[in-house]
């Protein structure tokens, strides 16, 4: 209740750290207000420009700002002890943080699937893909450095640096020069509802959406195929598979 809280100096220490953790929150939302409405007022290609320009500048500030504050020393733009931490440790939290962008996923889907159900849950879903696979693949071929247009060996390195690599495991067959096959040998998300005796989630509108879309940032001339996706039937070796070409 609003009469429990006075000035925020007077916060006990607990309520302090959560509005410390909820600002934080507030700062990642404003962060994506911003790039979605300069894609909307300007375009992909400007909004792309400029999350280059002010998310680069913008996280060095941050980390700067926020080594004064925790006491950690910032070399080359990143936490010393990040950089320094034991290298079991370094994965282990890269995985957690993978971790954390799929249970974001999924308490998104089900916030609205238990409020309007599967099928405006499905149609978010597909959408919200339709614009952070681009996204994704412009960080990743950012972080490797990718020409403009890599080839099939490009996209078979940045298909190892997927969020969601670090959980899944997955395959990729290259069947000759001008084509390569990616299978997901094992997916959590399906895993955990085997376990619970459900059917396969039917995800092939989003990984149509997904890998086409992912595929296609990373060259502009890759065509992808699906092979077979849930609700489709599948093999036990994978839940779905890609064909990926390289057109003209």
């Amino acid at each position: 209740m609003t009469e429990n809280f006075g000035a925020i100096e007077t916060l006990d220490s607990k309520d302090l750290a959560r509005l410390i953790v909820d600002m934080i929150h507030r700062l990642v939302m404003h962060h994506g207000f911003w790039f979605n409405e300069v894609r909307h007022q300007m375009g992909s290609a400007r909004a792309m420009e400029a999350l280059e320009t002010a998310g680069k500048r913008s996280l060095e500030i941050q980390i700067r700002r926020l080594g004064k504050v925790l006491g950690f020393e910032v070399e080359d733009g990143l936490p010393k002890p990040l950089v320094e931490m034991d290298r079991r440790r370094q994965l282990a939290l890269l995985e957690a943080v993978a971790a954390n962008w799929l249970a974001n996923d999924g308490v998104w889907f089900q916030a609205v699937e238990f409020e309007n159900g599967m099928n405006d849950a499905k149609r978010c879903n597909d959408t919200c893909w339709a614009h952070f696979s681009p996204l994704e693949a412009w960080f990743i071929k950012k972080f490797l450095n990718l020409p403009a247009r890599p080839g099939l060996q490009g996209l078979k390195l940045a298909l190892g640096y997927r969020l969601y690599a670090r959980l899944n495991v997955q395959t990729v067959i290259e069947e000759d020069h001008q084509s390569l096959v990616f299978e997901m040998n094992e997916c959590r998300v399906q895993a955990a509802r085997k376990k619970k005796n459900l059917p396969d989630y039917p995800c092939k509108s989003a990984g149509l959406v997904e890998y086409t879309y992912f595929a296609r940032a990373i060259d502009d001339r890759i065509v992808t195929e699906c092979i077979g996706c849930p609700p489709d039937d599948h093999p036990d070796r994978w839940y779905c598979a890609w064909r990926f070409r390289l057109g003209s």
